[in-house]
């Protein structure tokens, strides 16, 4: 009789603490799930609104203010989208205020892998967050004839996805932004999220993310083999992620893929494998907070949040 109450209660309390191990579990990957894409450098890739209406995405990241920094007057290119010298990108206003009224973050990116950018002080950098601010922000220009190019739109936050140029006054640019948090007639909070590629410290946001001002951290685990997801094992992903998720104080990273073969030249993960392989693993940590996709484009080609949207 002992031996077996004994034996009941263990099994029983072996049982409650593999429930409450599998609630830990559980409610770690459910605060995220959420899906992040990269929008404007196809003309093909429908429009903003429509993006949005899918209802598959958290966030969207507008591509790209790709000139700043260093005298350069600052260039927006949304490809086949819209003219920005000729005010077109203007008419963008309608399709930011619909994002936003279904509960999606819309966000400026700046960079990316084309154009030509650099800060090279800490007064360049002071000049482009109140650029951006006034321009794409909760500002007003305060320049003579200064235009905001998306019209009287206030996005939600500015995306670094900075692929070169001097890394040392990003952290700067991000401390200025963030001082516009909570200011403006809108009064909402700034959100700063980055883009950096999978080894880690990143070469070009390293730096900017030791401030831990950064909101977001969308990791590209792509086009860098020793980091990402390749032949069919994701033991290289895993530990990345686990530099990444140890290393950076932000309030949720996401796993940055190509939404489909052809969106980069390498880091594609098959959507039956991410959901079998890698995102159980990532949902243990606290700081998970979904996926980021390259980008709207590929993603209609393949269909691939679709695929796994359920599973984030």
């Amino acid at each position: 009789m002992a031996t077996r109450a004994n034996g009941s209660s263990c099994s029983l309390a072996c049982l409650m603490a593999a429930i409450f191990f599998l609630l830990i579990v559980s409610s770690r990957g459910a605060h995220g799930g959420s899906i992040a894409i990269y929008w404007g450098q196809n003309g093909n890739e429908g429009t903003l609104a429509d993006t949005c209406a899918t209802g598959k995405y958290a966030f969207v990241n507008l591509a790209f203010l790709c000139s700043f920094g260093s005298g350069q007057t600052p260039q927006l290119n949304l490809a086949g989208h819209c003219d920005a010298y000729s005010g077109a990108c203007a008419n963008l206003t309608a399709d930011i205020a619909r994002c936003q009224s279904m509960g999606v973050k819309v966000l400026l990116s700046i960079g990316g892998g084309a154009g030509g950018y650099s800060l090279a002080s800490k007064q360049d950098a002071f000049d482009l967050a109140r650029y951006l601010w006034e321009s794409f922000l909760g500002g007003r220009p305060s320049a003579p004839g200064g235009k905001r190019p998306l019209g009287d739109a206030v996005l939600d936050g500015v995306d670094f996805d900075i692929e070169g140029g001097d890394p040392d006054y990003y952290g700067d640019l991000a401390a200025y932004l963030k001082a516009y948090s909570g200011k403006g007639a809108a009064g909402k909070e700034l959100l700063l999220s980055a883009a950096p590629q999978c080894p880690f410290p990143d070469q070009w946001v390293g730096k900017a993310l030791d401030t831990g001002l950064f909101d977001y951290v969308w990791v590209q685990f792509y086009n860098n083999p020793p980091c990402q997801y390749a032949g069919g094992s994701a033991a290289n992903l895993l530990d990345a992620w686990r530099r990444w998720t140890a290393g950076v104080e932000a309030r949720y990273i996401f796993l940055g893929l190509p939404a489909a073969p052809g969106a980069a030249g390498s880091g594609f993960i098959p959507a039956g494998s991410l959901k079998s392989q890698v995102l159980p693993a990532l949902k243990t940590s606290s700081k998970y907070g979904g996926v980021m996709l390259w980008s709207k484009y590929y993603d209609d080609q393949d269909g691939y949040s679709s695929a796994i949207k359920n599973a984030v």
